[in-house]
């Protein structure tokens, strides 16, 4: 939680996301899951969630 704080990230949005894609996310990858390259991601690339409320 303290990670997800220092780099700006919603602690409950990150756990939803990377809870739900650590199942298949390949294990050479697993760096892509920190809350820093999350955040990098998310923003160049948002994910199509069912988490995300509708506008």
């Amino acid at each position: 939680m303290a990670t997800c704080e220092t780099n700006g990230v919603n602690p409950e949005t990150y756990l939803a996301d990377v809870l739900l894609r650590v199942q298949t996310h390949p294990k050479s990858r697993i760096g892509e899951l920190l809350p820093h390259e999350w955040m990098r991601r998310r923003a160049v690339d948002p994910p199509d969630s069912p988490l995300r409320p509708s506008p």
